[in-house]
Protein backbone atom coordinates (compact mmCIF):
# COMPACT_ATOMS: atom_id res chain seq x y z
CA UNK A 1 0.00 0.00 0.00
CA UNK A 2 1.33 3.28 -0.90
CA UNK A 3 1.73 5.51 2.21
CA UNK A 4 0.00 8.60 2.88
CA UNK A 5 1.89 11.39 5.17
CA UNK A 6 0.46 13.55 7.15
CA UNK A 7 1.58 16.21 9.64
CA UNK A 8 0.76 13.79 12.54
CA UNK A 9 2.45 10.84 10.91
CA UNK A 10 5.64 13.05 10.51
CA UNK A 11 5.85 16.10 12.16
CA UNK A 12 7.59 14.70 15.19
CA UNK A 13 10.55 13.17 13.09
CA UNK A 14 11.04 16.41 11.06
CA UNK A 15 14.61 18.36 11.95
CA UNK A 16 15.27 21.65 10.77
CA UNK A 17 19.58 21.23 10.85
CA UNK A 18 19.02 17.99 9.04
CA UNK A 19 16.77 19.04 6.74
CA UNK A 20 19.48 21.78 5.86
CA UNK A 21 21.80 19.34 5.49
CA UNK A 22 20.30 17.30 2.83
CA UNK A 23 18.57 20.46 1.19
CA UNK A 24 22.91 21.27 0.35
CA UNK A 25 23.29 17.56 -0.23
CA UNK A 26 20.82 17.61 -2.83
CA UNK A 27 22.71 20.39 -4.53
CA UNK A 28 25.94 18.03 -4.81
CA UNK A 29 24.06 15.87 -7.30
CA UNK A 30 23.14 16.36 -11.08
CA UNK A 31 21.25 19.74 -11.40
CA UNK A 32 17.21 19.23 -11.48
CA UNK A 33 14.74 18.99 -14.12
CA UNK A 34 11.85 21.37 -13.36
CA UNK A 35 8.80 22.06 -14.72
CA UNK A 36 5.73 23.99 -13.09
CA UNK A 37 2.31 23.73 -15.01
CA UNK A 38 -0.95 26.18 -14.64
CA UNK A 39 -4.83 25.73 -14.83
CA UNK A 40 -7.41 27.92 -14.48
CA UNK A 41 -10.93 28.18 -14.44
CA UNK A 42 -12.04 31.86 -13.33
CA UNK A 43 -10.09 32.31 -10.45
CA UNK A 44 -9.34 28.54 -9.64
CA UNK A 45 -6.40 27.62 -10.35
CA UNK A 46 -4.40 24.05 -10.63
CA UNK A 47 -0.55 24.37 -10.11
CA UNK A 48 1.50 21.41 -10.75
CA UNK A 49 5.75 21.55 -10.17
CA UNK A 50 7.51 19.05 -11.35
CA UNK A 51 11.14 17.76 -10.55
CA UNK A 52 13.50 15.09 -11.42
CA UNK A 53 16.42 14.58 -9.76
CA UNK A 54 19.09 11.80 -10.57
CA UNK A 55 19.28 10.02 -7.60
CA UNK A 56 16.58 11.16 -5.73
CA UNK A 57 13.50 10.51 -8.23
CA UNK A 58 10.59 12.52 -9.13
CA UNK A 59 8.27 14.88 -7.12
CA UNK A 60 5.03 16.43 -8.26
CA UNK A 61 3.50 18.90 -6.17
CA UNK A 62 -0.04 19.79 -7.15
CA UNK A 63 -2.29 21.93 -5.37
CA UNK A 64 -5.25 23.87 -6.02
CA UNK A 65 -6.23 27.57 -5.35
CA UNK A 66 -9.73 28.15 -5.03
CA UNK A 67 -10.49 31.51 -3.58
CA UNK A 68 -14.32 30.91 -2.77
CA UNK A 69 -13.64 28.46 -0.30
CA UNK A 70 -12.90 29.51 2.91
CA UNK A 71 -16.44 31.28 2.80
CA UNK A 72 -17.88 27.60 2.54
CA UNK A 73 -15.85 26.37 5.81
CA UNK A 74 -13.22 24.95 3.34
CA UNK A 75 -9.28 25.79 3.13
CA UNK A 76 -8.55 27.96 -0.13
CA UNK A 77 -5.46 25.77 -0.93
CA UNK A 78 -5.60 22.35 -0.59
CA UNK A 79 -2.71 19.17 -2.48
CA UNK A 80 -0.71 16.85 -2.33
CA UNK A 81 3.13 15.16 -3.36
CA UNK A 82 3.60 12.61 -5.60
CA UNK A 83 7.16 10.52 -4.81
CA UNK A 84 8.29 8.51 -7.48
CA UNK A 85 10.89 5.73 -7.75
CA UNK A 86 14.37 7.20 -9.73
CA UNK A 87 14.81 3.45 -10.64
CA UNK A 88 11.06 2.12 -11.81
CA UNK A 89 9.00 5.16 -11.57
CA UNK A 90 6.61 3.51 -9.50
CA UNK A 91 4.92 5.91 -6.89
CA UNK A 92 6.42 5.82 -3.51
CA UNK A 93 4.23 7.94 -1.38
CA UNK A 94 1.62 10.87 -1.00
CA UNK A 95 3.11 13.45 1.30
CA UNK A 96 0.25 16.36 2.34
CA UNK A 97 1.70 19.31 0.39
CA UNK A 98 1.28 21.85 3.74
CA UNK A 99 3.93 19.73 5.66
CA UNK A 100 5.95 19.58 2.50
CA UNK A 101 5.54 23.27 2.34
CA UNK A 102 6.50 24.34 5.35
CA UNK A 103 9.54 22.67 5.98
CA UNK A 104 10.94 23.08 2.71
CA UNK A 105 9.99 27.09 2.63
CA UNK A 106 11.90 27.61 5.87
CA UNK A 107 14.56 25.56 5.72
CA UNK A 108 15.44 27.17 2.07
CA UNK A 109 16.28 30.21 4.59
CA UNK A 110 17.39 28.89 6.82
CA UNK A 111 20.33 27.02 4.78
CA UNK A 112 20.60 30.57 2.85
CA UNK A 113 21.60 32.00 6.13
CA UNK A 114 23.88 29.29 7.31
CA UNK A 115 25.60 29.92 4.31
CA UNK A 116 25.68 33.88 4.22
CA UNK A 117 24.92 35.33 7.34
CA UNK A 118 28.15 36.09 9.72
CA UNK A 119 28.76 33.28 11.80
CA UNK A 120 28.06 35.75 14.92
CA UNK A 121 24.86 36.96 14.11
CA UNK A 122 22.23 36.73 16.83
CA UNK A 123 19.33 39.43 16.35
CA UNK A 124 17.27 38.31 14.38
CA UNK A 125 14.33 40.97 12.75
CA UNK A 126 10.95 39.15 11.23
CA UNK A 127 9.30 41.37 8.98
CA UNK A 128 5.50 39.88 9.09
CA UNK A 129 3.64 37.61 11.00
CA UNK A 130 1.47 34.79 9.10
CA UNK A 131 2.22 30.94 8.90
CA UNK A 132 5.71 31.52 7.40
CA UNK A 133 7.11 33.48 9.89
CA UNK A 134 6.90 31.18 13.38
CA UNK A 135 8.08 28.51 10.96
CA UNK A 136 11.14 30.96 10.39
CA UNK A 137 11.23 31.46 13.86
CA UNK A 138 11.94 27.70 14.57
CA UNK A 139 13.95 27.15 12.15
CA UNK A 140 16.66 30.33 13.06
CA UNK A 141 16.23 29.06 16.54
CA UNK A 142 17.33 25.38 15.59
CA UNK A 143 20.66 27.16 13.81
CA UNK A 144 21.49 29.83 16.43
CA UNK A 145 20.65 28.95 19.95
CA UNK A 146 20.71 32.25 21.51
CA UNK A 147 18.56 33.61 19.01
CA UNK A 148 17.29 37.04 19.86
CA UNK A 149 14.12 37.22 17.99
CA UNK A 150 11.83 41.17 16.98
CA UNK A 151 8.81 41.00 14.96
CA UNK A 152 7.69 43.63 12.93
CA UNK A 153 3.58 43.54 11.06
CA UNK A 154 1.79 46.22 9.64
CA UNK A 155 -0.94 44.97 11.78
CA UNK A 156 0.51 45.68 15.69
CA UNK A 157 -1.91 43.28 17.02
CA UNK A 158 -0.63 40.18 14.41
CA UNK A 159 3.11 40.65 15.73
CA UNK A 160 2.27 40.70 19.47
CA UNK A 161 -0.03 37.46 18.75
CA UNK A 162 3.18 35.69 17.07
CA UNK A 163 5.60 36.98 19.87
CA UNK A 164 3.27 35.15 22.54
CA UNK A 165 4.12 32.23 20.86
CA UNK A 166 7.91 32.48 20.92
CA UNK A 167 8.80 33.20 24.72
CA UNK A 168 11.42 36.45 24.70
CA UNK A 169 10.28 37.75 21.08
CA UNK A 170 9.70 41.39 21.06
CA UNK A 171 7.62 43.68 18.56
CA UNK A 172 8.64 46.86 17.07
CA UNK A 173 6.49 49.91 16.25
CA UNK A 174 9.62 51.25 13.92
CA UNK A 175 10.60 49.85 10.77
CA UNK A 176 13.39 51.51 9.92
CA UNK A 177 14.98 51.25 13.35
CA UNK A 178 14.34 47.71 13.98
CA UNK A 179 16.00 47.11 10.25
CA UNK A 180 19.21 49.64 11.39
CA UNK A 181 19.36 46.85 14.84
CA UNK A 182 19.13 43.52 13.35
CA UNK A 183 22.09 41.38 11.80
CA UNK A 184 19.44 39.29 9.87
CA UNK A 185 16.62 40.36 8.37
CA UNK A 186 14.00 38.02 7.25
CA UNK A 187 10.49 39.40 4.87
CA UNK A 188 7.45 36.88 4.70
CA UNK A 189 4.72 39.27 3.92
CA UNK A 190 2.28 39.41 1.01
CA UNK A 191 4.15 42.70 -0.46
CA UNK A 192 3.72 44.39 -3.99
CA UNK A 193 5.86 46.91 -3.24
CA UNK A 194 9.05 47.09 -1.12
CA UNK A 195 8.75 47.49 2.52
CA UNK A 196 12.39 47.17 3.19
CA UNK A 197 14.77 50.19 1.77
CA UNK A 198 18.58 49.86 1.23
CA UNK A 199 19.46 53.28 2.97
CA UNK A 200 18.29 50.86 6.23
CA UNK A 201 20.79 48.46 5.85
CA UNK A 202 23.96 48.30 7.60
CA UNK A 203 27.16 46.54 7.13
CA UNK A 204 27.36 42.92 7.72
CA UNK A 205 23.86 42.28 7.38
CA UNK A 206 22.01 39.34 5.73
CA UNK A 207 18.48 40.10 3.95
CA UNK A 208 16.43 37.28 3.49
CA UNK A 209 13.54 37.82 1.20
CA UNK A 210 10.71 35.04 1.27
CA UNK A 211 7.48 36.65 0.50
CA UNK A 212 6.99 37.52 -3.42
CA UNK A 213 6.64 34.52 -5.82
CA UNK A 214 5.09 36.51 -8.72
CA UNK A 215 5.97 39.13 -10.97
CA UNK A 216 4.06 42.00 -9.60
CA UNK A 217 5.50 40.65 -6.03
CA UNK A 218 8.66 42.50 -4.41
CA UNK A 219 10.09 42.86 -0.44
CA UNK A 220 12.98 45.55 -0.97
CA UNK A 221 13.58 47.96 -3.34
CA UNK A 222 16.08 48.80 -5.89
CA UNK A 223 18.46 50.35 -3.38
CA UNK A 224 19.08 47.45 -1.73
CA UNK A 225 19.27 45.54 -4.74
CA UNK A 226 22.45 47.67 -5.39
CA UNK A 227 23.90 47.69 -1.72
CA UNK A 228 24.20 44.02 -1.41
CA UNK A 229 26.04 41.09 -2.67
CA UNK A 230 22.94 39.05 -4.46
CA UNK A 231 22.35 35.41 -4.07
CA UNK A 232 19.47 33.32 -4.98
CA UNK A 233 18.22 29.76 -4.12
CA UNK A 234 17.78 28.87 -7.73
CA UNK A 235 18.35 30.86 -10.91
CA UNK A 236 15.79 28.79 -12.97
CA UNK A 237 13.07 29.92 -10.46
CA UNK A 238 13.64 33.37 -9.50
CA UNK A 239 15.05 35.56 -11.95
CA UNK A 240 12.60 35.56 -14.85
CA UNK A 241 9.51 34.58 -12.73
CA UNK A 242 9.57 37.05 -9.23
CA UNK A 243 9.41 40.62 -9.19
CA UNK A 244 11.89 40.84 -6.64
CA UNK A 245 14.80 40.22 -9.26
CA UNK A 246 12.93 40.25 -12.69
CA UNK A 247 11.66 43.56 -12.50
CA UNK A 248 14.64 45.35 -11.74
CA UNK A 249 16.76 43.28 -14.27
CA UNK A 250 13.62 44.14 -16.88
CA UNK A 251 14.86 47.75 -15.53
CA UNK A 252 17.94 47.77 -15.50
CA UNK A 253 19.05 48.44 -12.22
CA UNK A 254 20.89 45.08 -12.20
CA UNK A 255 22.47 42.87 -14.12
CA UNK A 256 22.76 38.76 -14.15
CA UNK A 257 25.87 38.65 -13.44
CA UNK A 258 25.19 40.42 -10.56
CA UNK A 259 23.50 37.48 -9.11
CA UNK A 260 26.53 36.16 -6.85
CA UNK A 261 24.77 32.60 -6.98
CA UNK A 262 22.63 30.07 -6.19
CA UNK A 263 22.34 26.99 -4.02
CA UNK A 264 24.35 24.82 -6.45
CA UNK A 265 27.39 27.47 -6.12
CA UNK A 266 26.92 27.75 -2.53
CA UNK A 267 26.97 24.26 -1.25
CA UNK A 268 29.95 23.83 -3.93
CA UNK A 269 32.24 26.51 -2.19
CA UNK A 270 31.79 28.63 -5.94
CA UNK A 271 30.23 31.54 -4.48
CA UNK A 272 29.44 33.00 -0.58
CA UNK A 273 29.93 35.54 1.66
CA UNK A 274 33.87 37.07 0.88
CA UNK A 275 33.71 40.02 4.11
CA UNK A 276 32.26 40.30 7.94
CA UNK A 277 31.39 44.05 6.78
CA UNK A 278 29.42 43.36 3.44
CA UNK A 279 25.57 42.94 3.15
CA UNK A 280 24.39 39.85 1.75
CA UNK A 281 21.06 39.91 -0.02
CA UNK A 282 19.33 36.00 -0.24
CA UNK A 283 16.03 35.48 -2.26
CA UNK A 284 13.80 32.77 -1.38
CA UNK A 285 11.91 31.44 -4.63
CA UNK A 286 11.53 27.50 -3.74
CA UNK A 287 10.95 25.27 -6.53
CA UNK A 288 9.77 21.82 -7.41
CA UNK A 289 13.67 20.75 -6.54
CA UNK A 290 13.55 22.04 -3.36
CA UNK A 291 10.08 20.13 -2.77
CA UNK A 292 11.13 17.04 -4.17
CA UNK A 293 14.52 17.31 -1.53
CA UNK A 294 12.31 18.15 1.04
CA UNK A 295 9.98 15.21 0.49
CA UNK A 296 12.88 12.40 0.43
CA UNK A 297 13.89 13.50 3.69
CA UNK A 298 10.37 13.42 5.21
CA UNK A 299 10.18 9.53 3.57
CA UNK A 300 13.27 8.55 4.43
CA UNK A 301 12.56 9.58 8.29
CA UNK A 302 9.17 7.90 8.56
CA UNK A 303 10.41 4.89 6.76
CA UNK A 304 13.83 4.38 9.86
CA UNK A 305 10.24 5.12 11.91
CA UNK A 306 8.95 2.25 11.23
Amino acid sequence: MIPVLTRTDVEPLMDWLALADALAEGHRRPKAQIEDTLLARGDDKLLSRAAWIEGLGIGVKSVTIFPDNPAQGRPSIQGAMSVFSDATGEIEALIDNGLVTKWKTACDSLLGARMLARKDARRLLVVGAGIVAGSIIEAYSALIPDLEVTIWARRRDAAEALAAAYPGAQVADDLEAAVKEAEIITCCTMAKSPVIKGAWLQPGQHLDLIGAYTPDMREADDVALRRARIFVDSRDTTLDHIGELKTPLAEGVISEGDIQGDFYDLVNGAAGRQSDSEITLFKNGGGAHLDLMTARFILGNWRAAQ
